[in-house]
Order: structure tokens, then sequence, then C-alpha cells
């Protein structure tokens, strides 16, 4: 009988103590980060550690302003602001056609929550008396990147010419405005040459002219002080700057070019966000000069832009901007050429079509005569929280002691090997989840722990499904040692399909489903993914182990593969044919 290739037998005898050494070096490191960070449990979300749920109901006077769009852009808004509140577990989504649900998790000043989601959105328009980079040094001067024009209505062939640009620099002394990159539809316009002087960038703006309502802000000390001093890189200043500021006095306020901070002054309120009709985004495929915006003013609305437009297109930069913010944010600082009269005008400079769409979401936004109500505030008591916690562990552990018990009873001693897989697999659970919560924000919440439960039977499953194969091999006639080897490549693509289908199906409700069931999601799916280490780096090699000792090598009958308690057939012996008689005249 021929030997056996020598690069067949280096692949069936594997070596099992490295893939135990790898496997527990990986536990041993997680468990060091998880103390080293401090982080020694997981975060729990709201139904578990308390929190407050907020219901809100959508009021409006014009009841067709009350749709999916507008419901998923205040979505928006309101998330942007809890976010900025430090909440990153905070859960904000549409219930319904008409009521939004807040659910903010405890550690966060409730009150203070209720304020910022229960208001509508304040969109303003005002005019830019100063700004200046701050919190680092200035973005490079880009090239140019596009343009803002008005578009009058009732005459298709009239297209005035005005820009829009971000505001960099400021020269006193030279007319010609400078201005600095333009990204992610924080600011839009066509690029111009700036003076390279090295005061041009902190220096104060031009002398506006007098009649200027915004003379006094500028020549303002206690303005000025707060824009000197206000760093727009530090959170907690950029939160404050311009917070609760009257709409008819100067005001300070933070934006962003891309990765570059923008610090502003900012003249009286010059158009409320009411005042604009409607805002979406368009793409450009006459000029071919892509994404934009447009927005078209109510009659009002667009006599008081035709107003300030005209008054801006005068001055120089950054007086001849006007400043569109949102939530005390600037988001875009247009300039102006001419003055934009007819109702109507176009924001482009290069967006992406999800740039426009979030600009015209934010305008749209604003402008809406839709306003919150709370329908109810629940408040989740850390109590109830640590029941239900209590409980899902109860019903986790009566789990695993049911799986444990049919183990023993089953397996006998294969069950020992199976019970030290769980375990690894927990720990690894464990301390993957406790790390998540620093790195990502995840939290584990009731569902979450169900998915954790379900994950035991998974996990289980992989064991027997290799177990059999192994019990199958020695039904068949072979010893322990090799059967091991033999039932794995069978095994092994069962164990993974089988996990396939589960990640998969773990995936896909992740995917389409929002709120705590993405917490079941997650759960499974990461749980899912640590049945594959486990059974590949420890379950595997430490079988390939102890099927070299007496006790499961020899068949003990408590080891759960005994030939004879499983049936096993006599091993094939091949017996030599007897050979003829020859006859001696034939010879």
């Amino acid at each position: 009988m021929a030997a056996p290739k020598k690069g067949r037998k280096a692949s069936a005898q594997s070596k099992p103590g490295r893939s135990l050494a790898l496997i527990l070096i990986a536990i041993v490191a997680l468990t060091g980060g998880m103390f080293a960070t401090g982080h020694t449990t997981p975060r729990l979300g709201i139904d578990l550690a308390g929190g407050t749920s907020i219901t809100l109901e959508a009021r409006s006077g014009q009841e067709s302003a009350i749709n999916k769009t507008n419901m998923n852009t205040a979505v928006d808004i309101m998330n942007r602001r809890v976010n900025g509140l430090g909440v990153s577990e905070a859960e904000v989504q549409t219930q319904g056609d008409r009521n939004i649900i807040v659910n903010i998790p405890k550690g966060t000043n409730s009150k203070q929550a209720r304020d910022q989601v229960g208001t509508t959105a304040k969109l303003y328009f005002r005019p830019v008396l100063q700004s200046a980079p701050s919190g680092g040094a200035p973005a490079p001067s880009p090239s140019p990147s596009g343009s803002a024009s008005p578009k009058p209505s009732g005459s298709a062939s009239a297209s005035p010419s005005a820009s829009a640009s971000p505001s960099g620099d400021a020269d006193g002394d030279e007319a010609t405005p400078s201005a600095s990159a333009t990204t992610q539809g924080r600011a839009v316009g066509e690029a111009l040459k700036a003076d390279p002087s090295p005061s041009a960038s902190t220096a104060p703006a031009a002398t506006p002219s007098a009649s200027a309502p915004a003379d006094a802000a500028t020549d303002d000390s206690k303005l000025q002080a707060q824009f000197a001093a206000l760093d727009c890189s530090d959170v907690k200043q950029r939160d404050a700057a311009g917070k609760n500021a009257k709409a008819g006095a100067a005001t300070v306020a933070c934006g962003q070019d891309g990765e570059q901070w923008m610090k502003f002054v900012l003249g009286p309120v010059a158009v409320d966000g009411t005042d604009v009709d409607k805002a979406q985004a368009l793409l450009d495929t006459q000029s071919g000069a892509g994404w934009k915006v447009t927005m078209d003013f109510t009659g009002a609305g667009g006599k008081k832009f035709a107003q300030i437009t005209g008054d801006l297109a005068t001055k120089q930069s950054p007086q001849n901007e006007f400043a569109i913010v949102l939530d005390d944010k600037v988001i875009s600082h247009p300039y102006v050429r001419q003055a934009i009269s007819g109702g109507n005008a176009e924001i482009s400079g290069n967006f992406t079509q999800q740039e426009a769409q979030d600009l015209s979401n934010m305008l749209s936004y604003g402008a809406l005569p839709l306003t919150f109500k709370e329908a109810s505030v629940t408040t989740v008591t850390a109590a109830l929280g640590t029941e239900q916690l209590h409980a899902g562990l109860l019903a986790g552990a009566i789990g695993l002691a049911l799986v444990v018990i049919y183990l023993v009873l089953y397996y006998r001693g294969l069950s020992l090997i199976a019970v030290a897989s769980l375990l690894v697999s927990a720990a690894l659970t464990y301390v993957i989840m406790s790390l998540l919560g620093p790195a990502i924000g995840f939290a584990l919440n009731l569902p979450a722990v169900c998915g954790a439960i379900v994950a035991i039977g998974i996990t289980a499953d992989s064991f027997i499904v290799y177990f059999e194969r192994i019990r199958d091999e020695i039904r068949e006639g072979r010893s322990l040692r090799p059967a091991v080897e033999r039932a794995w490549p069978r095994a092994r693509r069962t164990i993974l399909v089988s996990d396939f289908v589960s990640f998969l199906a773990a995936a896909v409700l992740f995917i389409v489903t929002v709120g705590k069931v993405q917490g079941f999601a997650f759960t499974l799916g990461l749980t899912t993914v640590l049945d594959v280490v486990v059974v590949f780096f420890f379950t595997k090699p430490l079988m390939t182990i102890l099927a070299r000792t007496k006790f499961f090598g020899g068949g003990h009958k408590w080891s759960g593969l005994d030939p004879k308690s499983l049936g096993a057939q006599p091993p094939l012996r091949r017996t030599r044919r007897p050979v003829a008689p020859v006859d001696p005249k034939e010879a």
C-alpha cells in the first residue's frame, strides 16, 4: 500500500497548540484593553439603564405639510440636536404619520433635551459683517469652485449673475474679495483672487457704508471681544456662539468650510426662514454645473431678499455675503454681485447630490409651518431596567443550563469540550461588547440580550454537528484520531453554511430595521461570527488534543465515543484469496 503524500499528512495533522495559544492571546489582549480603558461592563440602553422617552406630535396650519419628507427632515434635525448634547445612543424615529419618538438614555439633562427637540428649527438669513478662520491655520486657497446665480421670475432669458463664496480672508484695503474652499455644501461659490497679505485673514472688513444697520454692531467693543476670543474648534464655545441671539441684534456664530472652522460676526436678521416658500435640490443638465439648490420666497420674503442682496452687492468682502444660519450655526455663506429680485434664487458650487439635498432640506425645514407638541413624556427608571436585565439574564441562564444538561446526558465526556467552548464564546462576547460601547456607541438593550440568548443555541448547534460527524466515523469502524480528522472537513462545510445563513439574516435585519431591533440583529451577527472563530480556533484544536488521550482515544464508556454504545461496525480486514492448486501436468 502506497504511503500517503507528505503534503496531505501535514495538512491532516494540524498543530492544535498554536490555535489554542492564538485564541488565548486574543482573550488576554482584549481583556487587558477592557481594563485599561476602564469600561469593564457593556453600556446599557435606555430600556435597561433608564432614561426619557418623548413622543412629539406634528402640528401645522397646512395639513399637507405633514408628510413623509418633512417628517424625515425633522428627524434629521432632531438627531443633530440631541447628538450635540453628547448623546450617542439617543434614538429619534418616526411613528405613524405625524409622531416622532425621541429616546434619550440616562445621564442626559432631560429638560434641556426636551427643549432642544421640541422646537422648530430656527433658520435666518443674516448679513456677514466679519469673518476669519478659527482654531487653526486657514485652509489652502483652492481653485474656483462654483457660483450662485439668481434667476428672476417672469423672465426666462434674463439670468442676472451673482456668486456665492465662503468667506476666508478679508482685506480692509483691497476691493477685490477673497475666499476659500467650497466643500460639504457649507459654502458655495466662485473663489476670487485673494490678497496674500498676512493680515488678510484676521483684519477687520472694509469700512461699511454709513447706511448699513450693522455699523453699530461692528464698532461694538463687546461684540468684537467675543469675536476675538471665539475658538470654533472648541465644542463648548461653538455650541454657545450665537445661542439665543435676538433677531434684531448682531451676533457671533461658527461655521465650517471643509476641515476649516470659521467664525463670523453677523448682522441682524434680514430674512426669516419662514419667508422661504420652497427649496429643492436639482440637477442642472443644461449648463452642466451639476447639483444646485433653488429657493422660492414668499411675496414678502422676495422683497426682503431683494433689498438685502441689493445692499450687499455694493460692499466689499466679506460684507457682500449673507449667512444662512440654522440653529445658530452658519451652514452656508454665499456672496452677491448684484441685487436678486424676482422671488427666487439658486445656490450652486460643485455640490454632490447628497450635499444639495441636505442643504435644501435644511432650508425647507426652517421654512415649514410645522411645530411639535409633546404628546407624552415617559421616564424609564433604572429600577425597571434592572428588572428587565435580570429577567433577560435569568432567561439566558435557564437556556444555557438546559443546553448543558442535554449535552451531558447525550454526549457525556464530549460535553466538557462543548461547555468550555461556550465559556470561551461568552468571554469573547462580553469583552467585545464592553469595548464596543466607547468605540462605536454600542449599547446593550433588551432585544440585544435576546440576540445573545438565541446565539447560545446557534453556538451549541455547531458543536453538535462536529460531534455527530465524529460519531458517524466511529460507527463506520474507524478509531478516534482518524475519525476526528476525517469528520472535520464535512462538519466545517455544514457549520460555515449554517452560520452564513444566520449572519445574512442578521445583516438584512440590521439594514431594514431601526431602533432596538437593530440591537438584536447586531448581537446576533456578532455572536455568529464569534461562533466560527471559537469552533475553528478552540473546539477543533481541543478535540484533536483530547483524541490523543486514553479516556477519549480509547473509547471510554463515559467519553461519549464508546464504539460499542454507538453500534460501531467491526473494522474491515483484507483477506487473501485462496491459491488454486496447480496441476503438475500443466506445470
